[in-house]
């Protein structure tokens, strides 16, 4: 890495965001063990964006590059936990702060707070510009540019599907949980149901039955909407699971539902040419 790339080695990232309440027994911790692994920041629209990165050790091959698009509470510990999680699988996986420039979610306790004071200020179009740069920037530090693609969860699974219809680099995309309508605002103007029509890549969607606030008629209308655009999509809801399934250090976690949507993701990117490297 050159030098001018690695982050004040002084800062000290969040454990689990506050904000996600108290730390669940199921937790999972991945170790790093035949991984490199560190804070770097990522030079983007004249600013310099925090991000975690993942990777395997001793690799001189470029490395599928899978960009891990956080939760509504940032790039706290399980997602850079996700990113080891697919370096363990070949990848090169990278996690950017993507609302560094409108504060930092580990000082919100709230969920609501951190909505309204932080989250809803995050313009789409500063996210897409910035995941462009995310790209670039792990192509040029040991990934492979052509192969491409995301996963998000929560406010990321959301914005796994614009940057689905956004960059047509991408293999492939994962979107656990994300959003699919909502109110059309100044940072949101749009949302994935009304982007089916320009998705460029194939995208899997994986939601739970029991989510409270993406309802049946939410996905219904996703499921409509990528039939009539003829897209290269799948969505998978799980029966018993509700939001937020995979986040295995929260009361949410439905242990079934989590590691079969993980087993899915990883045969969807291998179909779509982004296996790990001999993983």
């Amino acid at each position: 890495m050159n030098i001018d790339d690695t982050l004040d080695l002084n800062r000290k990232p969040a454990a689990f965001a506050p904000a996600a309440g108290n730390v669940a027994s199921t937790t999972i911790h991945t170790d790093d063990a035949g991984l490199e692994t560190g804070q770097f920041t990522i030079p983007s629209q004249s600013d310099r964006m925090p991000a975690y990165m993942a990777k395997p050790a001793g690799e001189s091959r470029p490395l599928p590059i899978v960009i891990v698009i956080q939760e509504i509470f940032g790039v706290h510990e399980h997602i850079r936990d996700i990113c080891r999680r697919l370096a363990k699988q070949g990848y090169l996986a990278i996690a950017p702060e993507l609302y560094f420039r409108q504060g930092d979610p580990s000082a919100y306790d709230d969920i609501g707070q951190l909505f309204k004071e932080l989250v809803s200020k995050v313009p789409d179009s500063q996210v897409m510009a910035d995941l462009d740069h995310t790209a670039h920037w792990a192509a040029t530090h040991g990934g492979d540019g052509q192969r491409l693609a995301v996963t998000g969860f929560c406010w990321g699974g959301r914005i796994a599907w614009l940057y689905a219809a956004h960059n047509p680099q991408l293999k492939a995309a994962a979107a656990w949980y994300g959003k699919l309508v909502g109110d059309k605002t100044l940072t949101t103007p749009r949302h994935p149901v009304d982007m089916a029509k320009e998705l460029v890549t194939p995208v899997l969607g994986l939601y739970g039955a029991q989510d409270t606030g993406i309802l049946p008629e939410h996905i219904d209308a996703m499921r409509h909407a990528l039939s009539a655009a003829n897209a290269k999509a799948e969505i998978r809801v799980y029966p018993e699971a509700g939001h937020a399934f995979y986040a295995d250090y929260r009361p949410n976690y439905h242990a079934a539902s989590a590691e079969d949507g993980w087993r899915r993701m990883l045969q969807w990117f291998s179909q779509h040419g982004m296996s790990g490297d001999g993983k």
